[in-house]
């Protein structure tokens, strides 16, 4: 009769062993899946050189204070390589469409050198996209037969133009950072979509939106439950579209920027 005590205890044995490494798993599991924070950071481009506040300055000193792990910009997978290989060889940026952004010529480049983040290119953009968007642009605009949408178009961007000037808030970070800013974004954003998305095929906003964040989202991928710091850096108009694609993921923990906007004021 023995015997069969011995299976017992050597079953039950076998048994805590497997619960208690189940439970160690779990609590492995639960260790690793720390949610990564994301902020989206809205930028004006050429602003940064002639706004008296939202300077590359300001944007160096807002960086610093949010301490980024990853930096999502607004410049092309296929453009990082000549931009980063030419900021290494002589801590300049030479390349064409990288060039036309003061945040990362004047400011992120340069903090890379001094501060641990990695910058990821995310931007859908390309010039074969740019230019067939410029040329269906103008020929919509000179087509006297869609008068009325381009009347439309440009009415829909005077009202965006007229609210954000009332506010009197014009590119002022803390603004630019609310859903107000964005709801007044689109006004004319939406009515440019909702008119000419289809028409300007990969160069429409619905559509150039989608291919930034797909190349986003891959990132966000790659990087899921890491407890991280990410920063997503694009111009001010992609913000809420962004957000609003953000909010529906539930791996990520999305700060407001305004503490950070806080502690860096004089």
């Amino acid at each position: 009769m023995r015997q069969p005590t011995i299976y017992f205890h050597i079953l039950c044995a076998l048994l805590l062993s497997i619960i208690s490494c189940k439970q160690a798993d779990k609590k492995e599991d639960a260790f690793k899946k720390v949610k990564n924070e994301v902020l989206v950071l809205g930028t004006i481009h050429g602003g940064h050189l002639t706004d008296s506040v939202y300077t590359t300055n300001y944007l160096k000193r807002l960086i610093k204070n949010i301490d980024p792990d990853y930096i999502l910009t607004e410049i092309p997978p296929n453009r990082f390589k000549a931009a980063y290989d030419g900021f290494k060889r002589d801590d300049s940026i030479s390349e064409p469409r990288t060039m036309r952004f003061p945040e990362y010529v004047d400011v992120v480049f340069p903090l890379s050198k001094t501060i641990d983040f990695e910058i990821i290119p995310t931007a859908g953009w390309t010039k074969i996209m740019a230019d067939e968007r410029g040329n269906k642009l103008r020929a919509i605009r000179q087509d006297i037969s869609r008068t009325a949408d381009w009347t439309a178009y440009v009415a829909a961007n005077e009202r965006t133009d007229s609210l954000y000037k009332a506010s009197g808030k014009v590119n002022d970070p803390y603004f630019i950072h609310t859903n107000t800013y964005d709801s007044i974004q689109d006004i004319g954003l939406q009515t440019y979509n909702e008119l000419f998305n289809e028409e300007l095929g990969l160069g429409g906003w619905e559509n150039i939106n989608i291919a930034h964040y797909w190349n986003i989202e891959k990132a966000l991928e790659k990087h899921r439950y890491q407890g991280k710091r990410i920063l997503i850096t694009y111009g001010a108009g992609h913000k809420g579209w962004f957000l609003r694609e953000l909010r529906k993921r539930d791996d990520i923990e999305l700060l407001d920027m305004h503490p950070f906007l806080d502690a860096i004021q004089e």
